[in-house]
């Protein structure tokens, strides 16, 4: 009865919201929030992880985290922009779990002019994103949960302030190693606009597997994002050569796999065909669309290490730090 719930309520959502990515703006909230995520292209919704930063990305999976967790992440994303984070989840019974979570992404110092050209002054717009986060578990495989969340955008003397939910259930089978979510990303709106537009959320309807093999310590991940999202236009297009419908079907997808030697160790790669389409088309076609990282887990600490490449100007570390209490 309570697996039929949560997947009538998602139904619910998703009538509501298959349009709502056209014109989308706070993109601050499609960051990744852990440096595992981020190794496997940068988009998961289904990969076991002992990181809190993973409730950004499906509150379900709050469920599998240690009872007690604080993590911290830190990424230098374009030229000069900063974007760290931090989470805190707490289980509290056999089947609750909550969090509470903030990120901030810095974008520098900018000169202020006018109409004229004239110095004003200096600037330094940020966004940031604040909320809370809860997981049940339904059964002994069956998980659901929901974040709330606000995104706060500031530049010079305008703002903008929206607020999202995020609705995620997942199904783990220990002994098969298999994991499978879906998630509705971002359902929301802005309630104060920059300057009278109003702009959509970027919402994201997901759904993603993780498998391990039976014999190896091997573990392979796809997931399907913008599963709203199937007109070419809703993407970048190359003037020269037009989007095929291979090409539109391939920016759905995002592929991972990642090896464990050890229990504590996991070493992990992704691509993702649309990051590295678009990377491409904009000139920076070395290593595009690829991402890889590792991480281990150490009695209390937990780290991880990812290198990424979203933007041609520069490449992409990410780190990771989670302390089990």
């Amino acid at each position: 009865m309570k697996k039929l719930l949560i997947l009538t309520i998602c139904t619910l959502f998703c009538s509501l919201v298959m349009a709502q990515e056209s014109g989308s703006t706070m993109t601050v909230m499609t960051l990744p929030t852990s440096s595992h995520v981020a190794a496997l292209g940068g988009e998961n919704i289904s990969t076991i992880d002992d990181q809190p930063g993973i409730v950004l990305h499906n509150p379900a999976m709050l469920a599998s985290l240690d009872s007690c967790l604080l993590g911290l992440e830190f990424m230098n994303y374009a030229d000069g922009t900063k974007w760290m984070g931090a989470q805190f989840s707490r289980a509290f019974g056999e089947r609750h779990t909550g969090a509470v979570f903030a990120n901030y992404l810095g974008y520098g110092s900018m000169t202020e002019t006018d109409a004229m050209g004239n110095t004003l002054g200096t600037f330094s717009p940020k966004d940031m994103v604040l909320g809370v986060g809860y997981s049940y578990l339904l059964s002994d495989k069956w998980a659901g949960g929901a974040n709330l969340k606000f995104a706060y955008s500031n530049i010079a003397d305008y703002s903008s302030l929206a607020v999202a939910v995020d609705v995620g259930l997942n199904y783990y089978d220990f002994e098969k190693d298999f994991s499978a979510s879906v998630v509705m990303r971002n359902i929301g709106a802005q309630i104060k606009t920059f300057d009278g537009v109003v702009e959509r959320v970027p919402f994201n309807f997901q759904a993603g597997f993780t498998k391990g093999l039976a014999h190896l310590p091997v573990q392979f991940n796809v997931t399907l994002t913008d599963l709203t999202r199937w007109k070419k236009n809703d993407y970048y297009c190359d003037d020269v050569k037009p989007m095929k419908v291979t090409r539109l079907m391939l920016n759905h997808v995002v592929f991972g796999v990642e090896v464990k030697p050890a229990s504590y160790m996991y070493i992990a790669a992704g691509y993702n065909f649309r990051r590295a389409y678009e990377l491409k088309a904009a000139g920076s076609s070395h290593m595009a669309g690829l991402s890889a990282g590792a991480g281990l887990s150490l009695r209390k600490f937990k780290i991880g290490l990812t290198w990424a490449k979203y933007h041609q100007s520069t490449n992409t570390i990410m780190g990771n730090v989670a302390y089990s209490f």
